[in-house]
């Protein structure tokens, strides 16, 4: 389990972009971060992966440490946390072998590195492609697939660091809607077959409630709606994003 207690972020322009966050995610569970940019979704997910320390409140692993208790647990619970991002941040020269292996670095030294990844890492690779219906393109470069394929190797880049959480910020974003599906459909697909706690930051309603296990709804650095797609109702729409939101001029997200 990841839980999040009293989390507030302040950056150093006084903006706050979170503000007493509370919220626990559990194993096999599909959570949905839905609200407007500028909502806090980002940092919240920032938060939860340790690239941004809350300036109030706690969070903690499934050992029930902070996160951020000692460089060693922060280097665990890291290492234990795949990222998918937007932009799939691929090496467009390597192929798509090569870059799912960048998952496998945080096992092995730089030194060891040099040397090029063992066997059992090049295996593990290749597995995860197979996951995500790209072993045939194992050997392609990055830079000649398509957009979604390129999020799919991202994909399996992040399934390479065999982690216990995934971490997916606006992964469709720039996907056309079929590739959009299918992206939603392969991570909805990891968390059920591997156990995995999955959390996907989205602006597509309909993908949330199509996919999503849990919703958890940000305006304004704060948690405004958490519950089953089901109960997403209208007035709970109105308070992600309609005119019942907090003011949003007072606290918005940092880019």
């Amino acid at each position: 389990m990841l839980s999040i207690d009293n989390v507030t972020v302040r950056y150093a322009n006084r903006v706050t972009a979170l503000q007493s966050v509370k919220a626990n995610f559990v194993a096999n569970d599909f959570t949905v971060l839905l609200g407007a940019s500028g909502a806090g979704k980002s940092t919240l997910l920032r938060c939860l992966n340790g690239l941004v320390r809350p300036s109030e409140g706690t969070i903690r692993d499934g050992r029930g440490q902070s996160i951020f208790a000692s460089n060693k647990a922060l280097r665990r619970h890291r290492r234990a946390t795949g990222m998918v991002f937007q932009q799939h941040h691929l090496i467009g020269r390597l192929t798509a072998l090569q870059n799912v292996l960048t998952g496998r670095l945080s096992y092995h030294s730089a030194f060891r590195t040099l040397f090029g990844m063992p066997p059992r890492d090049k295996s593990i690779g290749l597995e995860c492609l197979e996951q995500v219906g790209l072993l045939d393109r194992a050997l392609h470069r990055a830079d000649q697939l398509s957009g979604g394929q390129q999020q799919r190797v991202g994909i399996a880049r992040a399934m390479a660091q065999q982690p216990r959480i995934i971490l997916a910020d606006e992964p469709v974003a720039s996907l056309d809607p079929a590739s959009a599906d299918q992206v939603m459909g392969l991570l909805r697909a990891i968390a059920r077959q591997h156990g995995l706690t999955v959390i996907v930051s989205l602006h597509q309603v309909e993908l949330a409630r199509r996919y999503a296990d849990r919703i958890i709804g940000v305006s304004s650095g704060r948690i405004v709606f958490d519950g089953r797609p089901s109960t997403l109702l209208p007035a709970g729409l109105d308070k992600i994003y309609g005119t019942t939101a907090p003011d949003q001029s007072k606290i918005t997200e940092a880019a």
